[in-house]
């Protein structure tokens, strides 16, 4: 690769990079109607912490995966059909995820709030969740955003780390964050977005998984020794 297509690819990377960092709190924080809502500031740092500790690292062992992991768009050349649908679902449904607690809880509080201490245990269930992302994509870098086989980088079969577990452990950590994040902020409505997007993976699992096995070779020999997709025992 060219260097100036490298150094093109780096910029794009960190400029995608900040845009997310600062879109996020505006996604969380503007619907309350209010910056001083403590509870979505202490979720935003921990958030902002993991990014801050996961992107130099990327940057040192995997920057192309930093630069694949950044891309803005739900829709790219080589991926199939059917994620493109999945995707754009996965964006518009993540979006109401980011908004609606914050009317749900604090502009117009739509429902009781969740109990104070099963905020807590969501809020604190995100440090051993970011460690087991982190831990999943520093073992697999061709951990794409959308389903594709990556002919360009040699795309092969990771079976180590986190993989020796169950085969999609990515989709395993986000599914449970999906509906942790909600419940660190007290918002009940919030767990009906969260909800559509771990069924939406799920789908997404079986489809990939299916697609894996047809196109990725050495899949269906790793399947056969890590048995389950997601869950140790049930799938």
């Amino acid at each position: 690769m060219a260097k100036e297509q490298q150094a093109g690819i780096k910029i794009g990377t960190w400029i995608s990079l900040v845009v997310r960092t600062v879109l996020f709190p505006v996604f969380v924080l503007l619907p309350a109607g209010t910056w001083q809502w403590w509870d979505a500031w202490v979720l935003i740092g921990l958030w902002l912490i993991f990014f801050a500790v996961l992107t130099p690292l990327l940057v040192i062992h995997d920057p192309e995966l930093l630069a694949e992991r950044m891309k803005v768009s739900p829709v790219q050349e080589g991926q199939k059909g059917w994620d493109k649908v999945i995707m754009v679902l996965i964006v518009i449904v993540g979006i109401s995820l980011y908004i609606v607690p914050g009317f749900d809880v604090i502009r117009y509080e739509w429902s009781e709030p969740l109990p104070r201490w099963i905020q807590i245990i969501a809020l604190v269930a995100h440090v051993p969740l970011f460690l087991l992302l982190g831990w999943v994509m520093l073992a697999n870098t061709y951990l794409s955003q959308v389903v594709k086989i990556d002919h360009h980088r040699e795309h092969t079969v990771i079976t180590g780390g986190p993989y020796k577990i169950v085969r999609h452990p990515m989709y395993t950590v986000v599914i449970v964050l999906f509906l942790a994040f909600p419940v660190a902020l007290g918002s009940r409505i919030g767990l009906i977005p969260a909800s559509l997007l771990a069924v939406l993976l799920i789908i997404r699992t079986a489809l990939e998984d299916r697609t894996l096995h047809a196109e990725l070779s050495g899949y269906p020999e790793y399947a056969s020794v890590t048995r389950y997709k997601l869950l140790p025992g049930i799938w």
